[in-house]
């Protein structure tokens, strides 16, 4: 495991030296934020309420956004150099502390796993028992959402990850956008998926049902954070600030509006779902209190979100929580609003 990561952060420092040279002869403006997401999700909500409410306009920011297929591809795309910030989970920092101008959490946006445990039976009370004999789909190996899954399998509900009769059968072989149609397809009897696929799956067969949210079982965990390089954030400590306040604004909007003035908001960045989709991934996401009040990561939940990891990957890492997480920008944003 550490070899294969080894190798592949030669490959990251061999992308930033071939193309940086291109990246900074393009000239950019010193108010222009480039973006690259893990995914598009409507669990970034307030990323997206900021930026179509003109939040980011009021800080005098230029905020460009782009889509990936996973975290380690946008902390590629952060590491080579071709944009600012990376919506991520955290689990990338911790792979590459030993990287120079090693990238650092400065805000954190999720404090939830976002996923929903889906059924292909209708069931009123779900406990984690009930997944004993069952396959459960739970996304790519090394990815936050099956690392969550298999620590709420083992750590909360007490459970062994095997195919035995008495074991849960966890699969971690199917891609994040491949989740919903191996589940339709398959004769597995369980999977994870995030809103809004989680409640039009549900609602495409009268026997389907979201039985629980992970996140009611893993409690906090950081589970998607903006980070930059070090050599970024000291460079641009006002932009920064900037940038948070504006997201934090997004998020305000989001959780003290009414759920229907909150979807109408985040039309224009999901231009393929109605407004009652919008609505309920709101809803949901609100229900399980996903984002954070606070974009500071607390060493508690980092030390947590280490604890995860390693019982995933059976690895030990042990990350100096300081060269990982600033909470500078984030603390001086709120002292500023709260002045």
């Amino acid at each position: 495991m550490r070899y294969i990561k080894k190798i592949s952060l030669f490959c990251m420092c061999l992308l930033i030296g071939l193309t940086s040279c291109l990246f900074f002869a393009c000239g950019k403006n010193e108010n222009d934020i480039k973006i690259n997401e893990v995914t598009h999700s409507i669990f970034y909500a307030p990323l997206y309420a900021a930026m179509n409410l003109g939040y980011f306009e009021d800080e005098g920011l230029n905020v460009t956004l782009e889509s990936n297929d996973g975290s380690h591809t946008s902390m590629s795309v952060l590491l080579s150099g071709n944009c600012d910030v990376a919506l991520v989970g955290p689990e990338t920092v911790v792979y590459t502390t030993a990287t120079s101008d090693h990238p650092v959490v400065f805000g954190q946006l999720t404090q939830k796993d976002g996923s929903f445990i889906v059924s292909k039976n209708q069931i009123e009370s779900f406990t984690l028992d009930m997944l004993k004999g069952k396959t459960i789909i739970g996304g790519r190996a090394g990815g936050l959402p099956a690392m969550t899954l298999q620590y709420v399998i083992e750590k909360i509900g007490g459970l062994t990850i095997g195919t035995g009769e008495e074991e849960v059968n966890l699969r971690t072989d199917v891609q994040f956008a491949n989740i919903a149609t191996e589940f339709q397809t398959s004769d597995n009897e369980f999977c994870t998926l995030f809103e809004p696929t989680a409640t039009t799956i549900a609602n495409s067969n009268e026997n389907y049902d979201i039985v629980s949210a992970v996140g009611d079982f893993s409690g906090k965990v950081p589970y998607t954070c903006f980070v930059a390089k070090d050599s970024y954030l000291k460079a641009n400590p006002e932009r920064a600030e900037k940038f948070l306040r504006a997201v934090y604004k997004g998020y305000l909007y989001i959780t003290t509006e009414d759920s229907s003035k909150a979807a109408l908001a985040l039309q224009k960045s999901f231009t393929g779902m109605t407004v009652e989709e919008l609505k309920i991934a709101v809803e949901q996401y609100t229900r399980i209190e996903a984002w954070c009040s606070d974009p500071g990561m607390t060493e508690e939940s980092f030390n947590k979100l280490v604890e995860i990891i390693n019982n995933a990957t059976g690895e030990n890492y042990a990350p100096v929580y300081n060269d990982c997480v600033t909470l500078t920008y984030a603390q001086n944003m709120l002292s500023k609003l709260a002045a």
